[in-house]
């Protein structure tokens, strides 16, 4: 027997289907790699010109070269957050306000003597 719920399911409260998520999922990872990839080319242009504090910039793009690719696993791996708050929903009526409540007309009777 189907299972009768308190409130309605809704198409816009859905969660992406497995395969969308994992594209996203995908994008993110290739995203970072890339820029790990443009941090290890910053290097060694920096090591090449010898620019001004050059140990300073080689320690923030090795830092970013270690930890990149961590963050990238943990962010490849974890699941596309649920939205909480939506703009508009249907299914949840608003609550009355005090002008809008009207009072409750008297019951009608129908006597069928008369």
């Amino acid at each position: 027997m189907a299972q009768s719920h308190d409130k309605p399911a809704l198409i816009t409260n859905a969660q992406r289907s497995p395969a969308q998520q994992m594209r996203t999922r995908q994008i993110r990872y290739g995203i970072m790699m890339l820029i790990r990839v443009i941090l290890l080319i910053v290097a060694a242009i920096l090591a090449m010109v010898e620019a001004p504090l050059m140990w300073l910039w080689l320690i923030v793009c090795a830092a970013g070269m270690v930890l990149l690719p961590w963050m990238a696993v943990l962010v490849a791996n974890d699941r596309l957050p649920k939205e909480e708050r939506r703009w508009f929903r249907r299914h949840e009526p608003e609550e009355p306000t005090a002008e809008a409540i009207e009072p409750p007309k008297p019951p009608q009777v129908i006597d069928v003597d008369t």
